[in-house]
């Protein structure tokens, strides 16, 4: 059986943990986030969050439920993007209900989907996000002040 001195097994100790804070150290870092300024052109379609869940495509403002149609209508052509950048808007940011739309759609059409966190690439997980069913643009709902609704139709009785 061989037998190392006590100084040479603590040097070769001391060296092993030298190297592996080196390799830390190189490494800490070392991966930065890809920003989206530099990565835009590389995408096949582009879309901008607008405001309350709505979307602006090509200059269109569509809904979630039209702009499944636009993917459905891009599958059928045969020109169904491999990958979505989802940008701000010009008048709002992403918000999590655009996330949740554009996770429903990567799913329906097999894209991927990135989005500008921040100025850092995302890509959107569709478990994560919880992806939510497209819905057509919700309008506000009326104001208590507002007169109750009329019936107008024949025979029936007015107060």
């Amino acid at each position: 059986m061989i037998r190392f001195s006590t100084l040479l097994t603590r040097a070769a100790a001391a060296i092993m943990l030298g190297s592996t804070l080196l390799l830390a150290g190189c490494h800490f870092g070392g991966t930065k986030g890809v920003t989206t300024a530099s990565m835009q052109g590389q995408f096949d379609a582009t879309i901008q969050a607008y405001k309350e869940g709505q979307f602006v495509v090509d200059g269109a403002v569509l809904s979630a439920v039209d702009l499944g149609s636009h993917f459905a209508y891009l599958k059928d052509q045969g020109k169904l993007p491999k990958t979505v950048l989802l940008q701000n808007g010009d008048d709002s940011k992403i918000r999590k209900i655009h996330l949740q739309y554009m996770a429903r759609l990567q799913l329906d059409y097999g894209f991927r989907t990135y989005y500008d966190n921040k100025g850092t690439l995302t890509e959107i997980n569709p478990q994560d996000t919880k992806a939510r069913a497209l819905q057509d643009h919700q309008e506000r709902a009326p104001t208590p002040d507002a007169p109750p609704p009329q019936d107008h139709t024949p025979g029936a009785q007015q107060y």
